[in-house]
């Protein structure tokens, strides 16, 4: 006898096949050429938007499509990760983190203005957070916005900015009053404003995910393009945190699982000493090992995004789960980049770049020390 699978339902899978087909056609014949070209074309946005990929969780009203939970996001990060890419992820979805913030704080005219091109897959939205002096430190920014009339006048820097070099719309945290987390804006600040500089930032993996530092030299920034009441903008980054943090322990899961395919697809083809190197022992307690570690993952990545999407806040168990999938992550690749031996290491392998990537993973959204020191304190200790 089967059971019903408690989270997924046939909606899932119709859009599972749907992202899947997107992957095959659409990412996996050129993800080696944008790598190398390190970043995405354009038409890879209007492509996903096309085949109705970027408007996953997004309100209908601004070109999105409504879904009742995270596992939609989770199906479709499963799907975008069988190109072996976490760039392609990053990058193609970095509206996922730029845009949530005008959705939940923006009036109607700016959501007309900043999302929905976006969600047509016309214009790419980027978020600004950290700083060449912090990142995690939010409450403590330095990038400065001074009310001039009816505009700010914008000074300061942002870094690690995911597609911060190809970014139309810049969701960025701004310190417009006093210090600490009470003096924090948010302004869209868009790419061709005079003042705005951007350079490129070459990086250990994420290749094909444009990154960059940006410079804001007295850019004039009109006061309609901020998100929500002045020095109010700390706690929409906050409302950000809890779904990032999930979807990069999707991506961590997701790419574990490349990692686990790809070794097990070799290990039985591959021969060694007149027989296939699945035949010993050692291969296949490796292979359990990756697989239980992949399953681990999976159940408390599950629960929690059960969790978050019937509207609670579980987030020690988001940050932990966030360092244990990330670090699982880094340990699957290491026993796949193991078994596939000197096929693994040379570019062009899943496993080659995928092993490059698991660090950022383990920094982005909050490193892995600050992950612990949240937890901890909301647990009380």
């Amino acid at each position: 006898m089967t059971a019903k699978h408690p989270f997924y339902t046939e909606e899932h899978e119709t859009l599972r096949r749907q992202a899947r087909r997107f992957v095959e056609q659409e990412i996996i014949p050129h993800v080696d050429r944008w790598e190398a070209a390190g970043e995405l074309p354009r038409s890879l946005h209007r492509a996903a938007a096309a085949a109705g990929l970027l408007q996953i969780g997004f309100p209908e009203a601004y070109g999105g499509i409504e879904v009742p939970d995270l596992f939609y996001l989770i199906v479709l990060t499963e799907e975008l990760a069988r190109a072996g890419s976490g760039g392609v992820i990053a990058s193609l979805m970095s509206h996922g983190i730029g845009t949530p913030p005008i959705v939940h704080a923006g009036t109607h005219e700016q959501k007309q203005r900043f999302v929905t091109p976006v969600l047509a897959g016309e214009k790419i939205a980027a978020l600004a957070i950290t700083e060449p002096s912090g990142g995690s430190d939010v409450a403590n920014l330095k990038t400065r916005a001074e009310r001039d009339g009816d505009h700010y006048i914008v000074n300061g820097s942002k870094t690690f900015i995911t597609s911060g070099m190809r970014a139309d719309f810049i969701t960025t945290a701004v310190r417009t009053g006093g210090p600490g987390m009470g003096g924090i804006s948010l302004l869209v600040i868009e790419g061709d404003m005079p003042g705005l500089s951007r350079s490129p930032l070459k990086k250990m993996g994420w290749w094909c995910s444009d990154t960059a530092t940006l410079y804001f030299d007295h850019v004039r920034v009109p006061v309609a393009n901020r998100i929500g009441p002045e020095n109010a903008g700390f706690m929409a980054i906050m409302m950000n945190f809890n779904q990032e943090r999930i979807m990069l322990a999707a991506q961590a899961y997701a790419l574990a699982c490349v990692c686990y395919d790809e070794a097990l697809a070799y290990a039985r083809q591959r021969e060694t000493f007149g027989k296939p190197l699945i035949k010993n022992q050692v291969i296949r307690h490796k292979l359990v090992d990756m697989r239980m570690r992949i399953e681990a993952v999976k159940a408390q990545l599950e629960m929690l995004a059960w969790r978050v999407s019937h509207r609670q806040m579980p987030v020690a168990e988001v940050c932990m789960l966030k360092n244990f999938a990330t670090m699982s992550l880094e340990w699957i690749a290491n026993e796949a980049m193991q078994i596939l031996g000197g096929a693994g290491y040379l570019q062009g392998s899943k496993v080659e770049r995928i092993y490059r990537e698991t660090k950022v993973l383990s920094i982005g959204g909050g490193s892995q020390e600050i992950m612990k020191d949240l937890a901890a304190r909301q647990m009380g200790y």
